[in-house]
């Protein structure tokens, strides 16, 4: 009797998983395709114009939190050096050497531990930074832009990333309004089944020096924050009262 149970249990879970498979790949949608060079750069120029890139670029030093409110962040966006705290975790990090210091309770890691949380808080940087500012990365080196336009008849960028970050090969078409600004994007990601998934972009909010960020992102109702941000050109500007690098600076 026992077996007889298991054997439909182990049935009805394939069926369950084979219609979760079919159901994917119907609601999925394939990654569109549309002009590539004079049209599409003039597009991202356009994005880049609405979000005030240019400011974004002058801006020394952005703190920000996301991720349920748990990753609060303080970037030297010069010096490219990041302080990430969740939990009880602290990190210095060095996100082009992947490298730094970590503490944990307060108490400074070393060896494989320390490494383990290093790696562990440049993978929510490359994350969280995106989500912070994703239009700023369009000229990035290897990335593929493509202008088209979407069902509505709105302008659309087609951005492919084919390296960098923790997840190269993913995709993502924005959707912007008269002007150049994000509306929303679809994604094509590694980490997520279902393809060309729809997330909104909106609340922008105008940052000391110009620049724009999109504080609320709604995922099919899983609505993603980010708070307290704030840029600024000292860390004075911030309220902190030295360099919080000076622990891993030469």
């Amino acid at each position: 009797m026992l077996l007889k149970v298991l054997k439909w249990l182990g049935i009805g879970l394939i069926g369950l998983l084979l219609a979760g498979f079919i159901a994917l790949k119907i609601m999925s949608k394939p990654l569109p395709t549309g002009e590539k060079g004079a049209a599409a750069d003039a597009l991202a120029q356009k994005m880049l114009g609405a979000v005030n890139y240019a400011a974004w670029d002058t801006t020394n030093i952005v703190q920000w939190t996301f991720f349920r409110g748990e990753n609060h962040y303080v970037w030297d966006k010069q010096r490219h050096l990041v302080q990430l705290e969740w939990g009880t975790n602290k990190v210095l990090l060095n996100p082009n050497e992947i490298s730094g210091k970590a503490w944990q309770d307060g108490v400074e890691l070393e060896g494989d531990a320390a490494d383990k949380l290093v790696k562990k808080a440049w993978a929510h940087f490359c994350n969280d930074s995106f989500w912070l500012n994703a239009p700023s990365k369009v000229f990035d080196p290897g990335v593929e832009r493509s202008a088209l336009k979407t069902e509505a008849g709105d302008d659309a960028l087609l951005v492919q990333y084919a390296s960098g970050g923790v997840t190269p090969g993913d995709a993502y078409l924005w959707i912007l309004d008269e002007n150049g600004l994000p509306k929303a994007w679809r994604m094509w990601v590694g980490i997520i089944p279902l393809k060309g998934i729809e997330n909104t972009w909106t609340n922008w909010e105008t940052l000391a020096g110009g620049a724009k960020i999109a504080k609320s992102h709604d995922l099919k109702g899983i609505k993603m924050e980010l708070k307290n941000i704030k840029a600024a050109q000292t860390f004075e500007e911030l309220g902190l009262e030295k360099d919080p690098f000076e622990a891993i600076l030469p």
